[in-house]
């Protein structure tokens, strides 16, 4: 089972985040920050703070008034083809990977600007990124020290990863290590 999203969802997660706060719709307060006529964005976020309002929610608020960047707006399966566009050579790589972490049971797939996020129901298990021009990175969110396959991550909660150059190398140890950090991770 797998569901897709992007970043539209995270906007309507943040809303119903801020309203269940505040008390107060998006709307409400998005017309509060346009009355208020701030010029920027640290005046807004200087205003919305004096309020009570901070992080995700101040975001969603600044982007309310001074526009949306693109990638916000994209939907996911045109996030993945920009991610490939330039090395269209590693898209199958990514589409096996995804294949094989769809198959480790319920996974929402969460895509990004610059990479992928594979969630269990629980938290993210898995980050996908075209990482050079010629390889794949598949960082873990797994217990394990680096060697072997494995090196060391530079993302905070991946501890390791494995990069893949091509499809013939997500073999079965690469798919059992997916697996162990979905079980790890659900």
């Amino acid at each position: 089972m797998a569901g897709t999203r992007d970043w539209r969802q995270w906007r309507d997660e943040q809303a119903a985040r801020l309203e269940k706060a505040t008390g107060e719709t998006l709307g409400t307060w998005a017309a509060r920050v346009r009355s208020a006529g701030l010029p920027d964005r640290p005046a807004i976020t200087a205003w919305l703070a004096e309020r009570g309002v901070t992080g995700y929610a101040a975001m969603l608020l600044r982007y309310e008034q001074l526009g949306y960047p693109d990638f916000m707006t994209a939907t996911a399966d045109s996030l993945v083809d920009a991610q490939y566009a330039d090395r269209p050579a590693l898209r199958p790589i990514y589409d096996a990977v995804l294949e094989a972490a769809l198959g480790q049971g319920e996974v929402t797939v969460q895509t990004r600007k610059t990479y992928v996020s594979l969630l269990t129901p629980r938290r993210t298990f898995i980050r996908v990124q075209a990482t050079t021009l010629k390889r794949v990175d598949v960082a873990l969110r797994l217990a394990a020290d680096a060697g072997g396959r494995l090196v060391r991550s530079r993302h905070e909660n991946m501890p390791v990863q494995f990069g893949l150059a091509s499809v013939a190398e997500l073999d079965d140890e690469a798919v059992e290590l997916m697996r162990r950090t979905y079980e790890a991770n659900v």
